[in-house]
């Protein structure tokens, strides 16, 4: 089967048609939570969970016992949803194990039970394998991703849940630092709830407060080395980051949101002051007027082609399952270089 958007799932889990089983697969725990329990919701009435409901690890409890459990009729319900957890194990187990599995699961899909909806889930799941190919025959799957347009929209929800709101551009800035990862941006949503208070608005300055200012200097001066030119210091200091635990998604959120606003601030004129600037820049004075100054010092064909740049690497590293450090590495050295193709007209 073709893969399906969540909605779709939802839709035809409403209408009572037979789902034989569900993938999920994506890094993000709380996609996979949210869609989990939608799915949940859709099968098995609150009351019936107790027993219509189950969660079962496959590392430790095998594929014998989710087989079995799904073709046993639950108890007072007409469907049952069971929940299989890491599911990509199935991967590192070997060949004998392999195909042992890939057999019965081959054996059930040809006559699943209609009362039962299997929801496997994954972090990573490998396209090459054989059972992977066999889920795709059978199964509905949805991959878990999100953009950064989405994901600034899921801020304002998860602020909303929350008891508080957030202003279109700190969901934006919130979205981009945090890589659009969920799961990262509802921790931060809760803490900046719980600072503004029940009812009160998440700024701009707040998130560049409170989410940026522990990485201002780290995140700042990386972007900063990288938009000079100065390879060396650049590979230097992203050695240190990464030894004190920086993730190479979160650099490269907050590098490129640092380049669109120098882009940005490229299309000012260069004695725009700080509070001149900080209205159409959303930052702070201080902030702004810096942008200003640095902007103009570097060509804002440079200034596209790293935007670029970024974008390709952040790709990379959500679908590709690249080596980090040599991605970064990679992404530095073609960001110093001199003879960078340029992204769009020099300023």
């Amino acid at each position: 089967m073709a893969d399906i958007s969540a909605e779709k799932i939802i839709e035809r889990l409403n209408a009572g048609k037979p789902v034989a089983a569900i993938v999920l697969y994506g890094s993000d725990t709380y996609l996979r939570e949210m869609c989990r329990n939608k799915i949940i919701e859709a099968c098995v009435p609150e009351a019936a969970r107790e027993w219509a409901l189950a969660r079962i690890a496959v590392q430790q409890s095998g594929w014998d016992e989710v087989l079995q459990r799904a073709q046993t009729m639950p108890m007072l319900a007409k469907r049952q949803v069971i929940i299989v957890e890491g599911v990509e194990s199935l991967e590192k187990a070997g060949e004998k194990t392999r195909e042992e599995v890939v057999g019965a699961l081959e054996k059930y899909f040809e006559s699943p039970a209609p009362f039962t909806v299997l929801v496997l889930e994954a972090a990573t799941m490998d396209k090459r394998q054989k059972y992977y190919k066999l889920l795709a025959e059978h199964a509905l799957i949805v991959e878990l991703t999100i953009g950064g347009e989405s994901a600034a929209s899921l801020a304002a929800q998860m602020a909303i849940d929350c008891g508080a709101e957030i202003d279109r551009d700190a969901a934006a800035l919130l979205a981009d630092i945090l890589n659009s990862e969920p799961s990262r941006i509802r921790m931060e949503i809760e803490k900046l709830a719980t600072y503004v208070q029940k009812g009160g608005r998440i700024t701009l300055q707040v998130v560049e407060e409170l989410v940026l200012a522990a990485r201002k200097n780290t995140i700042w001066q990386l972007a900063d080395m990288l938009a000079t030119r100065k390879r060396g210091a650049a590979l230097a200091f992203l050695d240190s980051l990464l030894r004190e635990g920086e993730q190479p998604a979160g650099l490269i959120g907050g590098i490129a949101w640092r380049y669109r606003k120098l882009i940005e601030a490229r299309d000012l004129p260069a004695g725009t002051s700080g509070f001149q600037a900080a209205r159409t820049l959303q930052m702070n004075p201080t902030a702004a007027e810096t942008a200003v100054r640095e902007a103009h010092r570097i060509p804002k064909k440079d200034l596209l082609a790293g935007l670029v740049a970024l974008a390709e690497a952040d790709n990379q590293l959500k679908f590709s399952n690249p080596n980090p450090r040599a991605l970064m590495e990679f992404l530095i050295v073609q960001l110093t270089s001199s003879e960078a193709k340029s992204a769009g007209s020099a300023a």
